[in-house]
């Protein structure tokens, strides 16, 4: 995906599995997407927590945060009851929308990569972050909709 694309209209289950359509929140909210490789792993509960803990200013710039990784709907929901996680997290088992997205994997393929996608109100790509380093998705996902706020 390239800046200005406008987001793929998948449909994944989430935490509760429910179907979940991207085109749900197209019109009516920004949103922050992230991918991560796995519930529970050091790195992917701090990247999930520092989002928990900053949910209330994605929320104040009217913006959704959404957690995508391969894990089942059942390992999300016991990791957001373990960590009190207020957002949305999407299973993508078969890899459809990292495949979608483009997210590479990392660490020689041996591990699906982490990623970050940030959308306007209309589902247009406004900015995407590669970093395996965890603490580095929640502040730059911020910034971003800051500075595009209307």
């Amino acid at each position: 995906m390239k800046i200005g694309d406008e987001v793929p209209d998948l449909e994944l289950k989430n935490q509760n599995g429910e179907k979940f359509r991207f085109s749900e929140l197209k019109g009516k909210k920004a949103f922050v997407v992230y991918f991560y490789p796995k519930d529970f792993t050091p790195g992917c509960t701090k990247e999930a927590c520092s989002f928990r803990d900053s949910y209330e200013d994605f929320k104040e710039l009217g913006a959704e945060v959404i957690g995508i990784s391969g894990d089942s709907s059942k390992s999300h929901s016991k990791f957001i009851d373990r960590y009190k996680l207020p957002y949305i997290f999407l299973s993508d088992k078969d890899k459809k929308a990292r495949n979608v997205f483009g997210v590479k994997p990392s660490l020689l393929g041996l591990l699906p990569g982490r990623e970050t996608f940030v959308f306007d109100k209309n589902g247009k790509l406004l900015h995407r972050f590669n970093s395996m380093s965890a603490g580095r998705h929640m502040p730059e996902a911020l910034a971003v909709l800051k500075k595009n706020q209307n």
